[in-house]
């Protein structure tokens, strides 16, 4: 194994999410964030649960400058909340957050994130999933959570990292950092395959 190549490379990374970002460099590899194309999320309505994730992390590297040279690798990725066979998406408003945590309460879902690694001349994708127990959320959790941490960004109105985590999640099974947004242990692994 070449630890030492893996500390040269250079992820190009396409997302605007600081929770990925961090979790990368805290691997010790140099980051850079780059913007695709064009943003498009959707997805064939017949994939379900970990296909939708890895369909999108695929659909993004298309839209993405493509690694130039040896040692850099384009990583994209996308999180889904899976509850009862349907994907709870990000929110667009206060009204639909709510709604969507009053579903997650009391229930458990699954957290999915597929991830596309593309080097000059190959493509890997994977996926991670996780079961996340909710306890049952009073109204007012739900609000103060809303009003003070804004979670329209996130799939399923929430960031197990900040207080809503704290105070309502009970368990989970899987790994913490793929319903933070990046399975980073899978991350690490399919990245020493890739430059073996």
């Amino acid at each position: 194994m070449d630890y030492p190549a893996f500390y040269n490379i250079k992820i190009l990374l396409a997302s605007k999410s600081p929770r990925r970002r961090a979790l990368l460099k805290e691997l010790g590899v140099k980051v850079e964030n780059i913007e695709p194309l064009h943003d498009n999320e959707s997805y064939p309505h017949h994939l379900k649960g970990n296909e939708i994730p890895v369909f999108l992390a695929v659909e993004k590297a298309k839209v993405c400058p493509q690694p130039q040279k040896s040692g850099e690798i384009l990583l994209t990725a996308d999180t889904i909340v899976w509850l009862n066979d349907e994907v709870i998406e990000k929110p667009a408003d206060k009204d639909e957050a709510f709604s969507m945590l009053r579903k997650l309460s009391g229930n458990v879902h699954e957290v999915f994130t597929g991830v596309c690694l593309t080097t000059c001349d190959k493509q890997v994708t994977f996926f991670d999933s996780a079961k996340v127990y909710f306890k049952e959320l009073t109204n007012f959790e739900i609000e103060f959570y809303l009003d003070h941490y804004k979670p329209y960004d996130k799939a399923g109105a929430y960031g197990i990292q900040e207080w809503i985590g704290f105070v309502g999640i009970e368990k989970i099974e899987g790994s913490y950092f793929n319903v933070v947004g990046l399975p980073i242990q899978k991350v690490y692994q399919e990245i020493l395959n890739i430059i073996k």
